[in-house]
This record gives C-alpha cells, structure tokens and sequence, in this order.
C-alpha cells in the first residue's frame, strides 16, 4: 500500500484497525490476533497475564484496547446498581501484529454522506441538572465530598464513517491522547487531552487536567493563566485533583518520589483553554500492574474527591450507564510498561446511536448556570462534526 492511499485502503478493507495519538505523529494498529472481552470476572486475569516472560520486543508486543467506567468500579470494589443506557462491552483489549507510523496530518475523507438531519437529545435539562447541583451542593456541605463531577448526555440515532470524524476533529481539536478504534460493530473517536498513566520502567507519571476557561478573541494563553491563578473556584478545584492525584501515585511509589514537574500551566484546544499539572514517582519495587491501575483508575480529576466516597454518591445518584466516558484507553506492554488515558471529549457509535458524555466539576463555590453551560463547551467540538 502507497503511504498517501494506506488510510483509504485500511478503511475499504473493513478490518478493525486502532489509530493513538503518538509523540510524533499517529501509530495505526490492526491484523488482531486476540480479541478479548473484558469482564468483572476475567479483567484481574488478563491484567496480570499482561506480562510475558518471552518477549521478541517487537513494537506490537503489547495488548491495546479500553476499560470501562463500570469495571474499573467494580475491579476497586465500588458498587454500581443497574442503569439504563446502552449495553456495551464493559472492556475489549486487541492483540496487534501490525503497527504503522502515520504522520499528524491524516488525510481521508468519507465517500458516503451520511449527515443526518436529526438532532442531538441532552439526558439532563438545565432544571434537572440544577436539581442534581443542588443535592451535591448539600453533600459538599456536609463533608461527604468536596468536588464531584456532574455527567451529561448527548445522544442520537446517526450511522458515521468513524475514520471521516477522526481526521476532521485532528484537524480542529488536535489532543495529546487521541485515538479512535474502529471494529465491525462498533466505533469511539476521541480527542482526549489527558493522560492517567504513562509508565516507563520504574518511572510512572499522570497529568491531571481540572479548570475550563471558553476561548473568545479577547483571551491568549496568558490571559487564560492570569484568569486561573485569579478565579478562587478554578484553583480549589484544580489544587484538590492535584493533591488526589498525587495521593494515588504515593501508594504505589517510593516514600519521598513524587514530585510534581509541571505546575499550572495552561492547555489551548478549539474552543477552550484548560488548567493542567504533571506529577511523577518513582515505583516501588515489584509493584504489578494491576496494583497501578487499582490506584489511578478511574482518573480523580473526572470523578471528584475523595474518590471513593465521591464514586459512591455518583452511582447511586447516576440513572445511565457510563459506558467508556471516564474509563481509559491505552495499551499494556508485555515489557510492563504502560500507557493510558482517561476517555473524555469521546463519542461511542453502537448500534448506529451516537454517545457523547460530559462532566463538570462542582465545589463549594460552583454555579449550576456556568456548569450546565461549560458540559456544552466540552462536547461542541464533537457535536459540530455531525454537521
């Protein structure tokens, strides 16, 4: 295949194929020889048989794939009653045997049109989702939380060309972690701009991402961080998931080892800026992989804080499925080494329905009208690609 035509050519051969978001470009993941569905019963199992003795260090020596928001519950022992919502696999991990370097600009463009004319439904109103601030607001104040994080749907019937939406949305909104998986009967696109966990030999790092400002054409970079460091909410939201973040990595690392590398530095998106910090620790010895992802999944800075307590008031308070929104995508290398992101700015396509979810967070000093209004800001580049 000519490198210019290996996008429309993967996409004509109608095998499942993987696309993530590497330092340099795009790596293409497809020829899956496993595909394996996650479940409460066997995700300990395939986490801990990550991990191979024999290895040829080839750059597909690895598992690629997600976890959902309700296995990572469960896998932490926080119980989720039953929801509504779509019945999607809880978790799905693909074994590749081929792996291609693509460069930032992905070029294919969908030969169908498959616009559709219907519009997108929102799960929660403006007056419901205040009801739901509100009881939270009363929860913060008595000390069960002290930041939770509100989800919203927007969902509707729509057949996509899932590679068409990813090239269009790398154009608009390039992120650090996105990716797209493609399979027969299913499709995500995601333009996610934070990573969880990024682990290398004894090294592990997280980038917690809490503060959202909308862009306009009186703001820059630095006014955005001018308006963080001033806005009293922004900070105690920002410096709680922070602090949550590096709790997490001081189970796993060495006394002392955590150190945050980057403070406070503002990201630019389309249509927003956000507030983002790097924390890093150096591992304990023999710490496994599944002992990482008990304590950094699901990622704190889209749940809230304390995450247990906080997890537990959002799953009795949630009437739908999460499905991916707040899971993780990424890959287990045989080696050890690991990669993954918190699935955010994401849309699922199951059963030609689209999914897109969105949270924001509430503290003390919240305002349900701003909140409502920043859901919106979060899923618009998404939602504009159905245009």
């Amino acid at each position: 295949m000519k490198k210019d035509n290996y996008l429309k050519d993967i996409a004509e051969s109608k095998k499942p194929f993987i696309i993530y978001k590497s330092n340099k470009g795009f790596d293409l993941f497809t020829d899956f020889s496993k595909k394996i569905i996650l479940s409460n019963k066997n995700i300990k199992n395939f986490i801990n048989n990550s991990i191979k003795k024999k290895i040829k260090n080839k750059e597909t020596d690895l598992y690629i794939g997600f976890f959902g928001y309700e296995i990572l519950n469960n896998l932490i022992g926080v119980k989720i009653n039953k929801q509504k919502g779509l019945k999607f696999p809880k978790g799905i991990f693909y074994k590749p045997e081929t792996k291609k370097k693509l460069s930032n600009k992905l070029n294919y463009k969908s030969s169908e049109n498959l616009k559709s004319k219907s519009t997108f439904n929102v799960n929660l109103n403006k007056a419901s989702y205040k009801n739901i601030f509100n009881k939270f607001k009363k929860k913060i104040k008595s000390g069960e939380t002290y930041q939770i994080k509100i989800c919203t749907k927007y969902r509707k019937n729509s057949k996509i060309d899932a590679l068409d939406f990813f090239c269009r949305l790398t154009k608009s909104n390039m992120a650090p972690e996105a990716f797209m998986i493609n399979d027969k009967d299913y499709s995500i696109i995601s333009c996610s701009p934070e990573n969880l966990i990024t682990k290398t030999k004894n090294i592990i790092s997280t980038k917690p991402i809490a503060g959202t400002l909308k862009k306009s054409k009186k703001l820059n970079k630095s006014k955005a961080l001018s308006f963080f460091k001033k806005n009293i909410k922004e900070t105690k939201e920002h410096n709680m998931i922070v602090d949550m973040e590096r709790s997490d990595l001081s189970k796993i690392c060495e006394v002392g080892s955590v150190r945050i590398i980057k403070k406070k530095i503002v990201e630019e998106y389309k249509d927003l800026y956000h507030y983002v910090s790097l924390i890093a620790g150096k591992l304990k010895k023999n710490t496994s992989s599944l002992e990482i992802i008990k304590a950094m999944m699901p990622g704190g800075s889209v749940i809230g804080c304390p995450k247990i307590s906080t997890l537990n008031l959002l799953n009795k308070q949630e009437k739908e499925n999460r499905n991916i929104y707040t899971g993780s995508f990424g890959y287990l290398k045989f080696n050890g080494d690991m990669r993954f992101n918190i699935i955010i700015r994401s849309i699922l396509n199951y059963q030609n329905q689209s999914e897109i979810s969105v949270a924001s967070g509430v503290v003390i000093d919240s305002n349900a009208s701003h909140e409502f209004n920043e859901n919106y800001i979060k899923a618009k580049a998404l939602i504009d690609l159905y245009k």
